[in-house]
């Protein structure tokens, strides 16, 4: 993979870094990063804000434009809005719920079969993440002081989500119920909203 797209990959997951930072994560010195990041302004792809420092000159934190969308899946957006479009015309509201109901009994049904020899939150998750990442959902799962979050770093259903607040609701409703003997579920975060991942709060029952 080449620098370009592994400092896009890093600041798509980890969110706003430091060039040294960057430097450090890819095994690179901060100038090589620098001349890096001011490739990758030049064309677009990333920007930066200045924060100010306790003492010093400001800390240059470096985050990605919109620009770089195209670097992940998107499942075909335009395709998507249109069938969504056509649904609702042809079998109206009521007929788009039954279409998301369907997609959610059946991912509900795939889930289900992949967590049925899985036991505990943690073990869960790691399954569960995995199974969206497959998906293009960049899930990682981290832990802070008994509290797990599942966190997606990118949507592949975006322009979906964005056309039909359903999908999300139906999404968010999975979850809650895949881990319903072991963990409450809520959504911290979410991307149709301007967040720059989704994140779920997971509170082990």
């Amino acid at each position: 993979m080449k620098t370009h797209s592994k400092i896009i990959a890093l600041l798509k997951t980890e969110g706003a870094l430091t060039a040294k930072v960057l430097a450090s994560k890819l095994g690179l010195t901060t100038m090589g990063i620098r001349q890096h990041m001011l490739t990758l302004e030049e064309s677009g792809e990333v920007s930066f804000k200045d924060e100010k420092a306790p003492r010093g000159r400001p800390t240059r934190f470096w985050s990605l434009t919109e620009k770089t969308h195209s670097h992940f899946a998107d499942r075909h957006n335009e395709l998507t809005v249109q069938l969504i479009d056509s649904v609702i015309a042809v079998f109206g509201d009521d007929g788009l719920d039954k279409l998301i109901s369907n997609r959610e009994e059946e991912t509900m049904s795939a889930y289900r079969l992949a967590l049925a020899d899985r036991y505990g939150v943690s073990e869960k998750l790691t399954t569960l993440a995995k199974l969206r990442n497959d998906e293009g959902y960049m899930a990682t799962v981290t832990e802070e002081e008994n509290i797990f979050w599942l966190l997606e770093n990118h949507c592949p259903i975006c322009a979906a989500a964005t056309k039909c607040q359903s999908f999300c609701r139906s999404e968010l409703h999975l979850f809650q119920s895949l881990l319903d003997d072991v963990a409450t579920v809520t959504r911290e975060e979410h991307i149709v909203s301007g967040a720059r991942r989704c994140a779920y709060k997971v509170m082990p029952k």
